[in-house]
């Protein structure tokens, strides 16, 4: 009997840990663009689930909004202590903390930011957390025309790839929406669709 308990207990903690959110408090040092912080251990946090406009550095050149998102994010952010909460993955590729970001106060950070139409919604991970209300808040914005959606469409397409594996898509030139396999391709016809399903714009044609 005590065996059948001891198993059940186990059983019991290791079903509440895997459906825990790990999530933990730090210290904004300051803010590095529209969806990308450092910490006061000088960790780089960057914001799951939503993408900004680049700013200008290096041969890159910036896009529209980039320095308007830069600063809205250091309104909300910085020298400010926030709870980051991870995803399915830790980093990214370059080393950078993936989170999702709240104030004191309970605001969604990355939320906050796509709702006013500072940043785009980009869904890396099929089954991530606060996918509905973040697409719920670009609905919003796009509908309302908020920030960088007041700006007209830079070399608008007839139509645009997407690939469903990766959730990019891109204009009908890019080579890597031509090579998108055609059991994963989906056609957009706007670039607003896309966004509305979640879907990040190739980080080379910049649809």
């Amino acid at each position: 009997m005590k065996l059948i308990i001891k198993i059940l207990l186990s059983l019991l903690l290791v079903l509440t840990f895997s459906n825990s959110v790990y999530a933990f408090n730090a210290y904004v040092k300051y803010v590095i663009d529209g969806d990308t912080i450092v910490l006061s251990n000088g960790k780089k946090v960057r914001y799951l689930a939503i993408n900004a406009p680049e700013i200008a550095h290096y041969d890159q050149k910036g896009e529209p909004y980039g320095k308007e998102a830069t600063e809205r994010n250091r309104q909300l952010v910085e020298g400010k202590i926030v709870r980051l909460e991870y995803g399915q993955r830790k980093k990214d590729r370059f080393g950078r903390i993936l989170a999702f970001v709240f104030l004191r106060d309970g605001t969604f950070v990355n939320k906050q930011l796509v709702e006013e139409g500072y940043a785009f919604v980009c869904i890396v991970e099929k089954n991530i957390r606060h996918k509905k209300e973040l697409l719920k808040a670009q609905q919003e914005a796009i509908s309302e025309k908020r920030g960088l959606w007041a700006y007209p469409v830079f070399k608008k397409e007839k139509y645009y790839i997407g690939n469903k594996k990766s959730l990019r898509f891109h204009r009908p030139t890019c080579k890597f929406g031509r090579r998108t396999w055609r059991g994963n391709r989906v056609i957009f016809k706007t670039r607003e669709e896309a966004f509305l399903k979640g879907y990040c714009r190739c980080k080379k044609c910049l649809p």
